[in-house]
C-alpha cells in the first residue's frame, strides 16, 4: 500500500481571511493526500504541536497578514526545538518578492504567492515530500 502525504494547513496570527488556505486544502484532498486544517488564529506553538500530534509530512502556512517572516520563523524554531526539522516547511499568502530568499535562508521550502495554480502546489508536494521520505531511509 502506498504511503498518503499528510499535511497539515494553518492560518497563523489574527489574520481572519481563510479562503485560499482552505482552496489549497482542498485541492490536496483531491489529489490524494491526507489534509488536517487547523482553522483560524493559531499560535506557532498551536500549529507544531498539531503538527507534531497528526504525525505529517509537512506543514502549509496561509499568511496574508505581512506577517510571514516572523510566522514562519517562529514555526521552522519550534519544528527544530522538537526535532522535527524533517518536516517540510512551506506556504503563501501575500509575500513579496524580496522576502523569498529571506524565508529560504529560514528553511521554507517554497512559498506560493496569489494565483499559483492549485495544482503547481499539488505537484511541488508529491516530488518534494517523498524525496524528504527517500533522504530519511538513506541515514
Amino acid at each position: 500500500m502506498e504511503r498518503r502525504i499528510r499535511v497539515l494547513i494553518a492560518k497563523p496570527g489574527l489574520d481572519g481571511h481563510d479562503r485560499g488556505a482552505k482552496v489549497v486544502a482542498r485541492a490536496l484532498r483531491d489529489a490524494g493526500m491526507e489534509v488536517i486544517y487547523t482553522g483560524l488564529r493559531q499560535t506557532p506553538e498551536m500549529i507544531v504541536s498539531a503538527a507534531l500530534q497528526e504525525d505529517v509530512d509537512a506543514i502549509g502556512l496561509s499568511i496574508l497578514s505581512g506577517a510571514h517572516l516572523h510566522y514562519f520563523r517562529e514555526v521552522k524554531r519550534l519544528l527544530d526545538e522538537q526535532n522535527a526539522s524533517d518536516i517540510l516547511l512551506f506556504g503563501g499568502g501575500i509575500i513579496p518578492d524580496e522576502d523569498i530568499p529571506k524565508l529560504q535562508e529560514i528553511g521554507v521550502a517554497r512559498a506560493f504567492g496569489p494565483g499559483t495554480p492549485t495544482q503547481e502546489i499539488v505537484d511541488f508536494l508529491k516530488q518534494a515530500v517523498p524525496q524528504r521520505w527517500s533522504a530519511q531511509q538513506d541515514r
